[in-house]
């Protein structure tokens, strides 16, 4: 149902080398892009994350409600990604941890500020 997600970014660089090693974690890379985006995600077909500079040139402001949720695969990978967001300096809005009898989750922000969400679902 989703094709790709667009996050803004004020420097490309960062936001690529913040990327690059935490999608690593969880199998993902960047697919391809220009030089005001690149997209991110495992494969084609799949769902993508995409991070770029503003087509306007404006500054980038995430969003107030908004978060990307990028599946963990189990609570080990969780922890695993929670643990390489911060150690690439994203900011704790939330260490891993149960939030429902189903989910386990984790939160950050990255470095401009996007919120995350690292998680397992059991249903």
């Amino acid at each position: 149902m989703i094709g790709y997600v667009t996050i803004g970014t004020a420097d490309i660089e960062k936001a690529c080398a913040f990327y690059d090693e935490l999608f690593a974690e969880a199998g993902g890379k960047q697919l391809f892009g220009q030089d005001r985006i690149k997209f991110y995600g495992t494969g084609p077909g799949a769902p993508m994350l995409a991070v770029c500079i503003p087509y306007d040139k404006n500054d980038p402001k995430p969003g107030n409600g908004t978060m990307i949720a990028i599946p963990g695969g189990d609570r080990a990978g969780v922890d695993r990604l929670y643990a390489k967001a911060m150690a690439l300096g994203a900011t704790d809005e939330g260490g891993p941890g149960e939030r429902l009898p189903v989910f386990y989750g984790a939160y950050v922000r990255d470095l401009d500020g996007n919120k995350l969400c690292f998680f397992e679902m059991k249903m």
